[in-house]
């Protein structure tokens, strides 16, 4: 039987399968008024309620798969995902581009990173629940 991984090992081994980006990219996406992406925080409800990146659609790690067509049926569209530090946005990035989504890209560190760092945090909306 084969050993069993941990949750970093598994994030480790997505993030080698995936793209990431920087919190200076994904804040001069979000000043730019041409960027057509969508910036995905996949933290759980009350996480994305305590603070979140401004314009972020909150869908949860464990209803991300099941949603996403919904939410963005165009594969070739830009999403932005993240997380807490940067492993559940790693594995739900590795998800969607299993699904066939082309122009997907993990937030390096997280929002814990961006916030140390003082970018800005919006506390409008609601998570997307279904």
């Amino acid at each position: 039987m084969p050993l069993a991984k941990t949750f970093q090992q598994l994030a480790d081994e997505a993030k080698a399968r995936i793209r990431e980006t920087t919190a200076e990219e994904v804040e001069a996406r979000l000043g730019d008024a041409s960027w057509d992406g969508v910036l995905i925080d996949v933290r759980e409800q009350d996480e994305y309620r305590a603070g979140h990146l401004p314009g972020a659609r909150g869908i949860g790690r464990g209803v991300l798969e099941y949603h996403i067509a919904d939410e963005v049926p165009d594969t070739d569209r830009e999403i932005v995902l993240y997380c807490r530090g940067g492993n559940r946005s790693a594995l739900a990035a590795d998800s969607l581009r299993q699904m066939g989504y082309t122009n997907i890209y993990s937030l390096r560190n997280g929002f814990r990173t961006w916030q140390e760092e003082g970018r800005p945090v919006s506390h409008d909306g609601e998570p997307i629940v279904h």
